[in-house]
């Protein structure tokens, strides 16, 4: 069963949350990323941008301790305050078309390492080791991973009830969201959320392998190191973000390839066809209606792409979703790209973005041809998941996405 735990977090001060908090660094242009740190002192750019208070460019373990001296500078400005109690964190965010609501809490490394926790893409061995040294030198983390649990009526009426008292937080940000905490720390609601969350017998990860994965390797090195270690440490959990299933929200990611291996346009058209009917739509957007049917731009005119059943069989949960069909049927037998993780040739688009997107970069002579497809249900991620099976890389764009810097979970 599930350990999900609360924490004392480290938040900025309730005057000065709006100007802390920040957008996933990698979001930012460098002409925003500038900006901000320029004008704007509490960022919280600065703490994972240390190099810009010396106008250097600054990596590798020089720049995970510099990272932790600017958060200490900002605990000890008392921009950052630690919680005096452990706390479970109902997090809330509206934007012009969507809301989002769940808890901010520690999950159990050895729920993942056990596969209580349970994952569906995966993971870059370097990226995993990179991500574990910066967790070992800063002693934080900010960016939770979004996991993901079964519509509980319990913890459904905590979060309604709470939500009548005045958050702790409510800001805006510069794209026009507005973001709530509310922090949960009366003893028989945390005790209520705590047991509710262990009678689950599983979680999903919905955005953040590489964080678990990371937190995981940290936790077996800290363990390892310590002749005292009992289990309960806070290394041995990881902060994640936990949302009902019926409240995320899932978008495909579109595939860019930037030639066609060799081939003719003919030749790759004769080529597909032998796994799909193809019907030629023209220079109007097209979007596939149903699942197993891809989007395809190409020399100026869309197309879309039915699987022939007849072509193809359905082996397990993992041959049935689109993202790896388009793997098996094209991208490797025809494109020649045997690993989409690395391949330089392809290029993800989150299907947020939409075709226009895919038919701008085909247009502009960036790539020759690309690929759209219904966004997977989180059915089928759950099918995947369980039968311990792996997704092609980029296979779900998940929302939400949270700011940095909201709350801090230290080792």
């Amino acid at each position: 069963m599930a350990q999900v735990i609360p924490f004392k977090a480290v938040r900025p001060s309730r005057e000065k949350v709006a100007l802390v908090a920040s957008r996933p660094y990698e979001e930012y242009s460098l002409e925003e990323l500038n900006f901000h740190l320029a004008n704007n002192p509490y960022s919280f750019l600065h703490i994972i941008n240390p190099g810009y208070k010396f106008q250097k460019n600054i990596s590798g373990e020089e720049r995970f301790q510099l990272v932790k001296n600017r958060y200490l500078e900002f605990k000890e400005e008392e921009i950052f305050i630690q919680d005096p109690q452990a706390c479970y964190y109902i997090y809330k965010s509206i934007s012009v078309d969507q809301s989002f609501c769940g808890i901010i809490a520690a999950a159990s490394v050895e729920d993942y390492q056990n596969n209580v926790i349970k994952r569906h893409e995966d993971t870059i061995s370097q990226r995993e080791k990179l991500f574990k040294e910066y967790l070992k030198v800063a002693g934080f983390n900010t960016e939770p991973v979004l996991l993901t649990y079964p519509d509980n009526p319990v913890i459904e009426e905590i979060i309604v009830q709470k939500m009548k008292e005045r958050p702790e937080y409510e800001f805006s940000s510069f794209n026009k969201d507005t973001h709530y905490i509310w922090v949960v720390s009366e003893p028989e609601l945390t005790g209520t959320l705590q047991q509710e969350f262990g009678k689950m017998p599983s979680l999903y990860i919905a955005d953040g392998h590489h964080r678990s994965a990371s937190s995981w390797l940290l936790a077996r090195d800290m363990a390892q190191n310590n002749p005292h270690h009992t289990g309960t440490e806070s290394y041995n959990f990881f902060m994640s973000y936990l949302i009902a299933e019926s409240h995320l929200k899932l978008y495909e990611f579109n595939r860019l390839v930037r030639d066609l291996n060799g081939l003719s346009k003919k030749d790759f058209l004769l080529q597909l066809d032998s796994w799909f009917r193809i019907e030629n739509r023209g220079q109007s957007l097209f979007r596939p209606r149903q699942k197993h049917e891809f989007s395809m731009y190409l020399d100026g005119e869309f197309y879309s792409l039915v699987l022939r059943r007849s072509a193809y069989t359905f082996t397990d949960p993992l041959s049935k979703i689109d993202p790896y069909i388009l793997y098996c049927t094209v991208l490797r037998p025809i494109l020649g790209i045997e690993n989409p993780k690395d391949d330089v040739r392809l290029r993800y688009l989150p299907g947020k973005n939409e075709s226009y997107e895919v038919k701008k970069a085909v247009d502009e002579g960036k790539f020759a041809v690309g690929f759209g497809m219904l966004p997977l249900t989180f059915t089928e991620i759950k099918e995947v998941s369980d039968f311990e099976m792996t997704m092609p890389p980029k296979s779900t764009y998940i929302e939400p996405k949270l700011r940095s810097g909201l709350t801090i979970y230290e080792f």
